[in-house]
């Protein structure tokens, strides 16, 4: 199953950063955001990506250039026409097909566009910003079971998201937190039947809104509980505080090797 990743957007809310780099590649602990969210899904068995760039999607493309070079060990020998050898290689074997979606396309439409390598099957998607202690397997278990269209992981974190009413597991409407809720929010991390993207118009379209209220008021969205650990680098102290935890040896999230 191929993972989809929404890497394209400007990052305005960690501009200390992001004027520099598309912010799924600022790193956490000398890694790019979006290395540690690939690595769980990696855990999982998933090694096919795509990635949904935008702004500054070269940045993205040289990074993934470079990884090979950058993670073995090679011999130079300029002596007999500049020949490489590559003695041992550290890299995971990952697909990782990058996809220019546009500068201002909306979240919808940057899915949309990778419909062509996609195909007519069964995909995840997730932002690439946001990393967990998800149990993907678990998710895909989930998600196979109800026969539903989509499900996205739903968790509760502090502050600031709008919130999800749910009946059971089932996905009934989005709006704005108020301050007396203490309710689930849409953590990404999804699982989406292809006949989602017949729900995204075009480029225009934000994919948390139309499409997922759409599917939400049909009864084809459904949700999986993570009460374990998610948290989105959305500001300069979140990414601090990830950066923190990595450097205590105790990341949550990393559940891999």
């Amino acid at each position: 199953m191929k993972t989809v990743i929404l890497a394209g957007g400007f990052g305005t809310r960690i501009s200390e950063e992001s004027r520099f780099k598309p912010k799924p590649m600022i790193e956490v602990g000398g890694m790019p955001v979006l290395w540690h969210i690939m690595k769980e899904y990696t855990r999982y068995g998933y090694r096919e990506f795509i990635i949904c760039a935008g702004y500054k999607q070269e940045v993205i493309k040289k990074w993934f250039a470079d990884y090979f070079i950058y993670n073995s060990d090679i011999t130079f020998d300029f002596s007999k026409g500049n020949q490489m050898t590559i003695h041992n290689s550290y890299t995971e074997d990952w697909k990782v097909t990058i996809v220019d979606t546009g500068l201002n396309t909306m979240t919808g439409g940057r899915i949309k566009r990778v419909k062509p390598y996609i195909g007519n099957e069964t995909f995840m998607m997730t932002y690439g910003d946001g990393v967990a202690d998800i149990d993907i397997g678990k998710l895909v278990e989930t998600h196979r079971k109800h026969g539903k269209l989509a499900t996205l992981t739903a968790v509760q974190p502090e502050g600031r998201f709008g919130v999800m009413d749910m009946e059971g597991d089932q996905i009934k409407s989005f709006r704005e937190k108020s301050q007396t809720d203490v309710n689930w929010i849409n953590g990404g991390y999804m699982v989406l039947e292809p006949e989602v993207l017949d729900y995204i118009p075009g480029d225009e379209t934000s994919f948390e809104r139309e499409p997922l209220e759409r599917l939400a008021q049909e009864g084809q969205l459904m949700s999986y509980r993570h009460k374990g650990f998610w948290r989105c680098m959305d500001t300069l102290q979140d990414k601090q505080r990830l950066e923190e935890l990595w450097n205590s040896g105790h990341a949550p999230w990393k559940t891999w090797e």
